[in-house]
């Protein structure tokens, strides 16, 4: 039987991402749990107001999304513990500036370059709805058909509210492809 456990978030564990923005003229970042997709070609981006990384998000409306796998998570991890606000953070990584003008991640080996499209804010939050320009891969991670291969990259999950970290498991099935009444 169901027990009601209140207006719990349930939809954990999700990728652990670093934000980064141009801000005043040099990269910033921050950690983020709260994304997602939104059709086929925009993600969503829900994140606290007060972050240094939406200033730059909102004037430049150029944003990337670093996919964090293990190699990097310490420093990634630390990016959400210091505030920009408080704190440099431009020389945190190693970028590149991509090709839409978003500063990417170079040990990140997914990182996916956007523009802001649109902007809700609610209950305290800046939910940046933005259209994916491009997406850069390492080619270590890539399958021969050029796509990502999870059995390959590894990225991390972030758990909330127990605020641990987890990485992507083994494939336990094949999509659209397991009833038996399918032929």
């Amino acid at each position: 039987m169901k027990k009601n456990i209140g207006k719990a978030l349930a939809l954990y564990p999700v990728p652990l991402i670093v934000v980064g923005s141009m801000v005043d003229g040099k990269p910033n970042w921050t950690l983020v749990a709260h994304a997602g997709t939104v059709a086929h070609s925009h993600l969503m981006l829900s994140m606290v107001q007060n972050h240094h990384t939406n200033k730059g998000i909102k004037e430049t409306k150029k944003v990337s999304i670093n996919v964090v796998d293990e190699s990097w998570l310490k420093e990634a991890d630390y990016m959400g513990v210091i505030s920009g606000n408080k704190v440099d953070k431009s020389a945190a990584f190693a970028y590149t500036i991509g090709e839409n003008g978003a500063p990417l991640i170079d040990e990140a080996k997914v990182s996916i370059e956007c523009t802001l499209v649109n902007t809700l804010e609610l209950d305290g939050f800046d939910n940046f709805i933005c259209r994916i320009e491009a997406t850069y891969a390492n080619e270590t991670i890539l399958n021969d058909a050029g796509k990502i291969d999870y059995h390959k990259f590894k990225p991390v999950l972030f758990e909330f509210p127990t605020y641990e970290y987890f990485v992507t498991g083994e494939k336990v099935g094949d999509c659209a492809r397991m009833n038996p009444r399918q032929k």
